[in-house]
This record gives C-alpha cells, sequence and structure tokens, in this order.
C-alpha cells in the first residue's frame, strides 16, 4: 500500500514532467513511473535569461540554450545556484567533452559564467547524485537561474570562474558615453555607505539618488523624507562591484551606470557628475553622441 504522501508525490512528479513551462523556463521531474536512468532528457531553451528547476534528478538532462536572437553576440553564459541547490552537478558540454561546473550541494552566494564554445551552441548537462543512505530522497532538487550575456566585457562582474577577466579602470569618454545609453540603470547621487565582503569578493555600494534616469526594474525604490516645508523625494538602492576594484566613499554627486544581473545592480562606469557634464557637452557641441541624455 501506498501512503497518501507518496500517491500525491508520484502525481506532482508526473505533473512537472509533463510541464514544459515556457520558452525561458523549465521545471521536471525524475521521480516518475517508467524513468530510465539511462536515457539523456533532451532540454531546449529559446531565451536570453531564466531558470530551471529539476525536482528529484534522476536522470541525465542536456540542456541546450538556445535563444531567437539575429545575432551571436552572447557568448557568456552565467549560472547562479539556488541556496537549496541539491540533487545533481552542472557540467559545460565543450567538443563532447564536460567539464565540471557547479558541484552537487554548492552553498556558496556565487555566480558561476563560462564562455561559449566557439560557434557551438551553449549547452549544460545536469548529472544526478547517487541517492544517500539515509533515504532523503525527497529533499533533492536542483535549480539555478540562467544569463546570456553580449560578451566577456558584461560578464566581468558578475561572475568569477571560468577566467572571465576583470577591469577595475575607470571608463574612458566613449564607453560613458555608450554607458549612459546601454545600461540598465542610469541614476544621479551620492554614496552613502559601502560594505565590503572579503567572502565573496564583492562590495556594495549603498546609493542615495537625486535623479532616477531610468532602470530595467525596481532595483532603486522612491523614499520619503519629511522636510521643514514639505516633503522630499529621493530615491534608494544598492550596487554590487568587486572588492578587487578597492571602491572608497568619495563626496559629490555621481552618475552610477551599470547592468542588472540575477535581480542585483552591478555598477559599470560612475564618474562624478561635473566630469559627465564636461564629457557629454564636449561631444553633444561636435555631434558625436550616440542618444540624447536629460541634463538639468
Amino acid at each position: 500500500m501506498f501512503s497518501k504522501e507518496m500517491i500525491w508525490l508520484h502525481f506532482l512528479a508526473l505533473l512537472l514532467r509533463h510541464c514544459a513551462a515556457d520558452p525561458c523556463n523549465w521545471t521536471g521531474s525524475g521521480f516518475a513511473a517508467g524513468v530510465d536512468s539511462r536515457i539523456v532528457l533532451q532540454v531546449r531553451l529559446r531565451c536570453t535569461q531564466g531558470w530551471v528547476r529539476w525536482v528529484f534528478p534522476g536522470q541525465a538532462v542536456r540542456l541546450v540554450l538556445e535563444p531567437n536572437l539575429s545575432s551571436n553576440l552572447r557568448t557568456t553564459v552565467c549560472i547562479k545556484p539556488s541556496p537549496s541547490f541539491g540533487g545533481a552537478s552542472v557540467f559545460i558540454e565543450r567538443a563532447g567533452e564536460l567539464e565540471l561546473l557547479v558541484t552537487d550541494g554548492e552553498r556558496q552566494r556565487q555566480v558561476f559564467c563560462f564562455r561559449a564554445d566557439g560557434a557551438r551552441t551553449p549547452a549544460l548537462y545536469l548529472q544526478p547524485s547517487p541517492l544517500q543512505s539515509d533515504g532523503h530522497w525527497s529533499r533533492r532538487t536542483m535549480s539555478f537561474r540562467y544569463e546570456l550575456l553580449r560578451n566577456r566585457r558584461a560578464a566581468r562582474n558578475v561572475g568569477h570562474s571560468s577566467g572571465i577577466q576583470t577591469s577595475c579602470r575607470p571608463c574612458n569618454d566613449t564607453e560613458l558615453l555608450m554607458a549612459i545609453c546601454n545600461s540598465d540603470f542610469v541614476v544621479r547621487g551620492y554614496i552613502k555607505n559601502i560594505t565590503h565582503y572579503p567572502e565573496s569578493q564583492t562590495s556594495l555600494v549603498e546609493v542615495s539618488a537625486v535623479r532616477l534616469y531610468w532602470q530595467r526594474s525596481g532595483l532603486f525604490n522612491r523614499q520619503e523624507a519629511s522636510g521643514a516645508s514639505e516633503s522630499v523625494s529621493s530615491w534608494h538602492g544598492h550596487i554590487n562591484t568587486l572588492l578587487q576594484c578597492h571602491i572608497k566613499p568619495g563626496d559629490g554627486e555621481f552618475l552610477f551606470t551599470g547592468s542588472e544581473h540575477f535581480g542585483e545592480a552591478w555598477l559599470g562606469c560612475a564618474p562624478r557628475y561635473k566630469d559627465f557634464l564636461s564629457v557629454y557637452k564636449t561631444a553633444q557641441a561636435a555631434r558625436l553622441n550616440s542618444c540624447d541624455f536629460p541634463l538639468d
């Protein structure tokens, strides 16, 4: 006789196993009748970002990241394991060989990145681990979020593995003018505080912004502060950067730009606002700006 819990888990597994979800995300289960551990399940995802959830891993999965893009500029893949990542390991498929990327039970708050293998479509191989003797199979859930990035520069602050080169040098004028056009967020404000995290080799910059020009999502939130005569509105948020950049607090206004990855802001170009104005106005006079930027 099966217990009610076993019947419910069996029903859930059957449901999940046949749930392709959508082109960006995938959920599957190996706890289903007829699962052959010798068969590799083939999965294709068509988006540049999404998530994967593999419940009760019981067979290998080959995951092909094949977004519908007009160009092949996205040459770097990054994945962020969930806090409860377990039950399987993640390998990179390169020229028919497998390279370990994330180990079963990885608990670090880390993002893992790798370069795509030339013109080949990026592929991951999810290998289930043997069941533990304690019988805690019900706790085995392997999940992670993924992003496909345009190039190594876009990923320089996101992950620290796979040999991605990092750079902490200031942006030149050309890079700055491009940053205000292409960044996921652009805000003007002050550095309120900086916290360093040696264990993750990152620093977190707390920003109080007086002007939000744009952001891809809600990384910066509006705050109301009561003044002497009326309430004053400002924006507040946090921006990540690498510890090796040795960022320090500075007085005055800055223009913060950067990218968003896995729901977090990562610092790109961050000149003092007065220096940005000088660069922008010079380029504006020469008609060299890539986009219009509101000056106020």
